[in-house]
């Protein structure tokens, strides 16, 4: 996508130049949201300011999102095809290799120090073992960033002379007054007073009753009359109420994980996973491996997943917003930096910021192939698979799209054959 922004927009019409395109595609990759979708709000905001901005993101999403509406109200029918789970099959063991080998690749380039090797497996670990989010996991990679770029490296060629001097002078105190005898540890009895504070306090609340008397029954009744009056009212609108109080509960879950999805839509898989399947169970595993396949063979970002899960959830209404709210943050931050970005490049806070993020983004991919493949593979076939289009992807690598459909039709085209 970002080879084709480029041709139409430098080389074809000459809007911008190579250099503003490198500019683009610098503050996309260290945004929130996908790479493709920042560039393309960055360059229509260098063109026509907001609106420019506006009208440029919402060209980019509009066809992918129209596509994702359109799969999910036939994919009831299209999943009662015959051997029709096997077609997803495929396409879920390529996504697993796809997003194996973009953590690969990312891995390798931002993991030059061991501290942030380290961070990768712990990401990993605090997601997958810890069910963390990825709010959590990003902010926290982003403060030890700050914490070891900042404070510890500057600093470790002092503290290293500071170890040395340190163990020189314990050793020739240690070969003055010798060994020193271990005193016995000294023991701390306390708790009483708070233990008798807790239960006196128990012994207070258990002795109060609450005793109703004939005027509190009669304001209940009172009340609970005018509550079925109210009810009787919202009755022939409580349908479309109730379908819109959903669609805002799993917007504002893509609005809160938008904000913080350093790497693209592969790293919010697993806090996805866990919203919409495990916490909320608006959606089956199988339906959400199947979302994830979905928003791969389609054009535009992965991120159009989003538009799926909310039509699942809470028909049209929930796609739009869904839509909407995972753009969002990104969008205004991408105009709030694209405003003043050569500052924003060159705040050694913001860098550090983002090198701490970047081994942490690995992670979470590693943790999305995971949560797909536990999903959506269940047979050796799949997992064979999938080991085989990993190595497929990062020797010859082709085309992300035709892997995907190739993989759909020959695992549907096997079901057939093993039938």
């Amino acid at each position: 996508m970002l080879a084709q922004i480029r041709h139409l927009v430098v080389q074809e019409r000459h809007w911008l130049g190579e250099h503003d395109f490198v500019e683009a595609l610098a503050l996309g990759q260290s945004l929130p949201g996908t790479a493709a979708g920042n560039a393309v709000t960055y360059l229509g905001f260098r063109l026509r300011g907001w609106r420019g901005a506006t009208v440029s993101l919402a060209g980019f999403i509009l066809p992918s999102m129209l596509m994702m509406i359109a799969l999910g109200a036939l994919y009831d029918r299209f999943r009662a095809l015959p051997n029709t789970e096997q077609l997803f099959h495929g396409f879920n063991a390529a996504v697993v290799a796809l997003i194996a080998v973009t953590a690969w690749r990312m891995g390798r380039h931002t993991s030059s120090k061991t501290w942030q090797r380290i961070l990768i497996v712990l990401s990993f670990a605090a997601v997958i073992f810890l069910r963390a989010t990825v709010v959590e996991v990003i902010l926290i990679a982003g403060l030890i960033g700050i914490g070891i770029e900042s404070f510890v490296e500057p600093r470790l060629p002092r503290l290293g002379r500071i170890r040395s001097f340190a163990v020189r002078r314990q050793q020739r105190i240690k070969e003055r007054i010798g060994r020193r005898r271990r005193r016995k540890p000294h023991r701390f009895y306390g708790g009483y007073l708070t233990e008798a504070m807790a239960e006196q306090r128990l012994r207070d609340m258990s002795e109060q009753l609450v005793t109703q008397t004939p005027e509190d029954d009669a304001l209940e009744d009172d009340g609970r009359s005018k509550g079925k009056f109210r009810q009787a009212l919202l009755l022939p609108a409580w349908p479309l109420i109730a379908k819109l109080g959903l669609a805002l509960s799993v917007s504002f879950i893509f609005l809160r994980i938008g904000a913080v999805t350093f790497g693209g839509g592969y790293v919010m898989i697993p806090e996805i996973e866990n919203e919409v399947v495990n916490s909320h169970h608006w959606l089956t595993h199988q339906e959400f491996a199947d979302a994830t396949a979905l928003g791969q063979i389609t054009p535009g970002p992965v991120l159009i997943m989003a538009t799926f899960v909310g039509f699942r959830v809470a028909g049209t209404i929930g796609a739009l917003l869904c839509t909407l709210c995972v753009f969002l943050p990104s969008f205004l931050m991408t105009i709030a930096a694209g405003s003043s970005f050569k500052r924003f490049r060159s705040n050694r806070q913001t860098q550090a910021f983002l090198r701490g993020v970047a081994p942490a983004v690995t992670g979470l991919l590693a943790a999305a192939a995971w949560s797909v493949a536990r999903a959506g593979i269940h047979t050796v076939i799949g997992a064979t698979m999938a080991v085989l289009i990993l190595i497929i992807l990062l020797r010859y690598r082709p085309n992300a799209f035709w892997v995907l459909i190739g993989a759909g039709v020959f695992r549907y085209v096997l079901a057939w054959i093993l039938w």
